[in-house]
């Protein structure tokens, strides 16, 4: 019953969003009514509804950081021509509308949690919602920043104060902006007082984990920063740490999508459409680095599609095979046009199954598992134990003081984790702890140099979050780390002079709703407002 009462205030929330127009919502006042009309507590939902929304599904990640960091492979064949700007860095008839998503939905996610800030400031007993909100706001607006760059921060969401042209804040500036709201925030829960209500993560509003969950957030905002800003990423990372982070498996950050309600999980809805079913599959890139240390997860989550075109194209045909020998991932940068980039021209090409007019060319790569990854109801991950153990692992590495644990022994509870989180995807899904601590002691941290460390930690985070299909995430932490190499696909008229994109264009709308502070923004880019233009800290 409180599932279903959430969903419905949620609902609610939705639809009182839902009026303002798109690309205008930083400058809208989201309600048009008075706090004491409406318990702003179920704003929450909305903030994190919008978010997981933002970076799932259509909205930009799995069109765009999806194939950007190689997690996954299209041919881009037939109706999911769209896959063209993942895979190839070509341009679909919708490009400029997918690349201005993000600005839409992480504003709006950040305006609802404003208005918690706003409606409750004041109130002692709202310290917990008000908190949990100013984290919110921040999980938003660096998902917005790392996107784009330079963004509204200091004056956005300010709508009510008429500020309907808010000035774009320097990156640098939203990042230590976003520190500073994070470290008053988690000073403030208080554990005596009301926990935050209508929370969508699984910590039913507990405090505790609240605060773990914000510690490792401010842990991945500061270790974003170690190739622009060293010393203040140390001193956050030390904070973070003295603070306390993610602590088990169980304390992930994740929604379940509640497709009864409405509330699909996005990724899901795409990998179901069956011009995507056919076409994505996971990149050669990562299928061979997970098989190069018989990685227990392969056969949670690859499988070959049963024989011919039908079985692969259909999304009501669930079954494969998911041995493990026979997974193999698909290259990036191949299409069936039959020219010198289709897929059969590819280096080891497999062949494919099937005869006549149920002959498939792609039917021997491996598919995400249909029976984890095409359930509407599944998990949406937002940040786990197993990314804040391996962001640990990089801070120990670096000789930063995160308390008395060796790199060795975080880097190992992280990969320990990253292979136990699959468990909310189903029975399926699940790896038991006994044989991730044993696939982690097989597989230590390479402690021999700080370089062979950083190399090892950032590429197993590349993977954990990939798979669990945070592609925003894999593909920010591969700018900032630069692991694991990749290598670019070169595909006739790509938008990256044949390099992997590094930002998202800025929505169009923005040169004509707000276009002094626009240009702005645009000139303190190294090339503009392009795909190529590196924002502030990724160096």
């Amino acid at each position: 019953m409180k599932k279903a009462l959430l969903y419905i205030s949620l609902g609610v929330v939705m639809l009182v969003t839902a009026c303002t127009k798109d690309f205008e919502d930083i400058n809208t006042d989201p309600t048009q009514t008075p706090p004491t009309n409406f318990n702003s507590d179920y704003f929450l939902s909305g903030s994190q509804y919008n978010y997981i929304n933002g970076i799932t599904g259509y909205n930009g990640s799995i069109l765009f950081q999806s194939g950007w960091a190689q997690i996954f492979a299209s041919t881009t064949s037939g109706a999911a021509v769209y896959y063209s700007n993942m895979d190839k860095y070509v341009t679909s008839s919708n490009t400029n509308d997918y690349s201005g998503r993000g600005f839409d939905l992480g504003y709006k996610g950040a305006r609802l949690a404003q208005e918690i800030i706003k409606n409750y400031g004041a109130l002692p007993d709202k310290v917990n919602v008000v908190s949990a909100a100013t984290v919110m706001k921040v999980l938003c607006m660096q998902y917005i920043t790392d996107l784009y760059g330079d963004v509204p921060y200091s004056q956005a969401l300010q709508a009510a104060n008429n500020v309907t042209t808010p000035v774009y804040d320097k990156q640098q500036d939203i990042y230590n902006s976003m520190l500073s709201d994070l470290d008053g925030a988690l000073t403030a829960f208080d554990a005596t007082k009301a926990k935050p209500a209508a929370d969508l993560f699984p910590y039913a509003g507990d405090v505790a984990k609240w605060k773990k969950f914000g510690y490792s957030l401010m842990l991945r905002v500061a270790m974003r920063m170690t190739k622009a800003d060293i010393a203040t990423a140390q001193k956050y990372a030390e904070k973070a740490a003295a603070g306390g982070t993610l602590s088990a498996v169980g304390e992930d950050a994740w929604i379940k999508g509640d497709n009864t309600n409405g509330y699909r999980s996005e990724n899901s809805r795409a990998l179901i459409t069956p011009a995507d079913f056919y076409s994505v599959r996971w990149s050669k890139t990562l299928m061979d680095y997970l098989k190069s240390t018989n990685d227990p997860r392969v056969t949670k989550i690859a499988e070959i599609p049963d024989t011919g075109l039908k079985a692969n194209s259909d999304p009501l045909v669930i079954t494969g095979d998911n041995t493990y020998s026979k997974q193999m991932g698909q290259p990036n940068g191949y299409d069936l046009n039959g020219g010198a980039t289709d897929i059969k021209n590819s280096t080891g090409y497999p062949g494919g199954t099937g005869s006549g007019d149920n002959f498939t060319p792609i039917g021997k790569y491996s598919r995400p598992r249909a029976a984890i990854y095409t359930n509407l109801n599944s998990p949406q991950f937002i940040l786990t134990y197993a990314e804040s153990e391996l962001l640990l692992a990089e801070a120990k590495a670096r000789g930063w003081n995160v308390g008395a644990t060796t790199a060795a022994v975080h880097y190992a509870n992280g990969v320990s984790a990253a292979l136990q989180s699959l468990a909310p995807f189903g029975a399926d899904a699940v790896i038991n702890a006994a044989d991730a601590a044993a696939y982690a002691a097989a597989n230590p941290l390479n402690v021999t140099s700080q370089t062979a460390s950083l190399k090892m930690i950032n590429e197993q985070y590349w993977a954990t979050t990939g798979i669990l299909m945070n592609f925003v995430e894999a593909w920010n932490n591969w700018k900032r780390s630069g692991y694991p190499v990749l290598t670019p696909v070169m595909y006739v008229g790509n938008f990256s002079k044949g390099q992997i994109p590094r930002r998202q264009l800025y929505p169009t709308t923005e040169s004509t709703a707000n276009p002094a502070n626009y240009r702005i923004g645009v000139s303190n880019l190294n090339g503009g407002d392009d795909w190529l233009s590196r924002t502030w800290w990724d160096k």
